[in-house]
């Protein structure tokens, strides 16, 4: 949904702007937008096992050298 501001005959270039950013503001779409900003996908089916995977891979080998003493 685009938001459309046409500048009227005799408004200022400032009149124009604040009127502008109030359609803005009222419409909520930056709200929208800033939410969506950071906003990151989630993780795939394959890729959160393929990390779970890693997950428990490196829990063996942590396991593994702290039988052996190599680490504390």
């Amino acid at each position: 949904m685009p938001l459309i501001v046409h500048k009227k005959q005799k408004e200022s270039t400032g009149a124009f702007l604040r009127r502008f950013s109030r359609v803005v503001q009222q419409s909520g779409m930056l709200v929208r937008v800033r939410s969506l900003q950071y906003r990151t996908r989630p993780k795939t089916e394959r890729a959160q096992k393929k990390d779970a995977l890693r997950r428990i891979s490196r829990r063996k080998e942590m396991e593994k050298l702290r039988k052996l003493g190599k680490i504390e």
